[in-house]
């Protein structure tokens, strides 16, 4: 099946900015992502259709050549381009502007293998050496390859106690790479590999920027984790212990007499842990809501009354002098 444009698949228009682009990959990346459409393969190869379009236009000097150039600039598609009839019609001469902050200029090609003329100029514009048509070699200083940069999604407790995720290419000739996500992670930061961008003199590196989706009944603020928990309002009322959930496991907490609905109980250390610094934790902050129970027996009943009164006495009371 032929590719698609890279603007069609993404949905945007030639003109859209770094942000539209951005903002339309994390949309399309979000409703075809593996995890969120487990063994269905046409959500697969949509994922790696739209994570390819996003590697190439989201890097500035790539998007350049994919829009002088489509698909040519990146394949063997090249014979049919423009450039490569000119070139095989007479040679081309003057300015050729690749977009990278190089530019060759006032070079004459003619004759010889066309494909040898295109592996010189495509594949030599990453690795720092092409030649004229007189034969002669000609260097341009070769900086470090190109980043990659790409986005992951993955669960609430995926970041919070790390994981391991395997990444699989367009190309099929790239072998899936495994990947380890640090636990204690935060939305936005990123997975750096070393090596694993675009080739040069040296490679550059693969950044993977990390989203997390939530996880019911938590809410995290940085290494901070807030919960909501329920006690009986006789525990409230008379105090004891009762027991709350956090990342880690139940643990069971001391509850003062007269806790009110709405009280925040601080739980040192049971918060997620510090990426740089493993033996450092943050807190859990569990907010307490009373139980209110929906039906009573008839004893129950009766002693809730009776306290009703105690109680309603108590406040009714005047004291003379």
């Amino acid at each position: 099946m032929p590719k698609r444009d890279y603007y069609e698949v993404l949905g945007i228009s030639k003109n859209a900015d770094e942000k539209e682009i951005k903002r339309a990959y994390r949309k399309l990346a979000k409703k075809y992502h593996p995890d969120t459409n487990p063994g269905d393969k046409q959500a697969e190869q949509r994922f790696k259709e739209v994570t390819e379009a996003y590697n190439i236009l989201s890097n500035p000097e790539q998007k350049k050549l994919y829009d002088q150039f489509g698909f040519a600039a990146f394949d063997d598609s090249a014979k049919d381009s423009e450039f490569y009839r000119h070139a095989a019609n007479g040679g081309y001469a003057g300015g050729f502007d690749f977009g990278n902050g190089g530019r060759y200029t006032e070079y004459h090609f003619e004759g010889g293998d066309m494909d040898d003329l295109f592996g010189n100029i495509f594949g030599d514009m990453f690795h720092g050496t092409f030649q004229n048509g007189f034969g002669q070699e000609h260097s341009r200083k070769q900086s470090r390859g190109g980043d990659i940069h790409s986005e992951i999604t993955i669960s609430f407790d995926e970041a919070v106690f790390g994981c391991d995720k395997v990444i699989h290419f367009e190309d099929s000739r790239m072998q899936p790479l495994k990947v380890h996500i640090p636990a204690g992670i935060d939305e936005g930061q990123s997975v750096r590999l070393r090596g694993k961008g675009r080739a040069g003199t040296s490679p550059g590196d693969l950044l993977l920027k990390v989203h997390i989706t939530g996880k019911k009944g938590y809410e995290r603020k940085g290494r901070d984790v807030y919960t909501t928990e329920s006690i009986p309002y006789t525990t409230a009322a008379l105090g004891g212990t009762a027991q709350l959930h956090t990342l880690y496991g139940a643990v069971q907490c001391n509850i003062p007499a007269g806790t009110q609905s709405g009280t925040k109980i601080r739980l040192r250390e049971k918060g997620v842990v510090s990426m740089k610094n493993p033996s450092v934790h943050g807190d859990a902050y569990v907010t307490i809501q009373i139980q209110v129970p929906r039906n009573l027996t008839s004893e129950e009943r009766r002693k809730l009354e009776e306290l009703e009164r105690l109680q309603s006495k108590g406040k009714s009371t005047t004291i003379y002098r």
